[in-house]
């Protein structure tokens, strides 16, 4: 009797001795890989603001019948790109809505230059103020959710190249401290799908039939990366844009994700886009 209370005695602690083993290695593995698990959960605040931002599309394009450009420039060839296109799509230059009678110029004016559609509505007259807030449609998201930030404040005043310092892009929620002080995300880019496009052709970047435009967003990518001199984003290779959007569909000519809607790109945790940790509104599949 005695005999077998002793060895349920150390039976139990095998066990003991057993958990207590699994509860201090499962301890260790946090403590020394703690980053997987913190990456997870940005990316899955990531993918949730991209969704915000295509349903802020799609409202756009059920208002206005089309989904925003996102050329390189704007009509009169300053260089306004489609990350840029994207802030004003969706929030307005000034962040009281979309003006319908945009051209999505970067100074914010109407297609002849003759009315800023964005003015200090402060400094209206109330029939002025009125008659220009009417004519907005949005913003389509939430202020407070939309990651706005000034070129400036990603990459520093003087630091951002043909682009004027104080336009404004969505950022995403990887936020990292910037030069000037500021906490903030990358840019999120935008490629609008060119509806007359066929092809997506890897080999000829340049092809006017391709469905999308590496260069939309390129300006913005040779900017680099804040505080990191030497850092190259790998997607502004053109045959990196076109391979990684490439839809892995079995048979036909190659297609891009979307082709006739449009790409969203998050820069992901590291920073860098063209990168494995990229997250998109498509199934972002890195391939060397």
């Amino acid at each position: 009797m005695r005999q077998k209370s002793f060895s349920r005695y150390r039976g139990s602690v095998r066990e003991i001795l057993f958990i207590l083993a699994l509860i201090f290695i499962i301890v260790a593995v946090f403590m020394i890989h703690p980053r997987p698990h913190r990456h997870y959960a940005y990316q899955v605040k990531q993918v949730a603001q991209l969704h915000s931002v295509s349903t802020a599309l799609e409202l756009h394009s059920n208002e206005l019948g089309d989904y925003p450009p996102s050329e390189a420039n704007d009509p009169t060839g300053v260089p306004y790109c489609g990350a840029l296109k994207l802030c004003e799509a969706v929030m307005g230059q000034d962040f009281f809505g979309f003006h319908s009678n945009s051209a999505f110029r970067a100074d914010g004016r109407d297609a002849m230059g003759a009315i800023d559609l964005y003015p200090d509505v402060d400094r209206l007259s109330a029939a002025e103020r009125d008659a220009n807030l009417e004519a907005r449609k949005g913003p389509y998201v939430q202020l407070e959710n939309a990651n706005t930030y000034r070129l400036a404040d990603i990459y520093g005043k003087g630091q951002t190249g043909a682009f004027d310092e104080n336009l404004f892009v969505l950022c995403d929620t990887y936020i990292r401290k910037r030069p000037g002080g500021a906490k903030t995300g990358m840019p999120i880019l935008y490629y609008r799908a060119n509806p007359k496009g066929t092809a997506h052709d890897v080999n000829d970047p340049d092809s006017p039939a391709n469905i999308y435009d590496f260069r939309d967003n390129r300006m913005l990518l040779n900017l680099g990366v804040p505080d990191e001199p030497n850092a190259v984003h790998p997607l502004a290779d053109a045959r990196r844009f076109y391979i990684n959007t490439q839809n892995d569909k079995p048979f036909g000519p190659l297609r891009p994700y979307n082709p006739d809607k449009f790409i969203l790109i998050s820069a992901g945790y590291d920073g860098l886009y063209g990168t494995a940790d990229d997250i998109c509104n498509f199934e972002w599949k890195y391939r060397e």
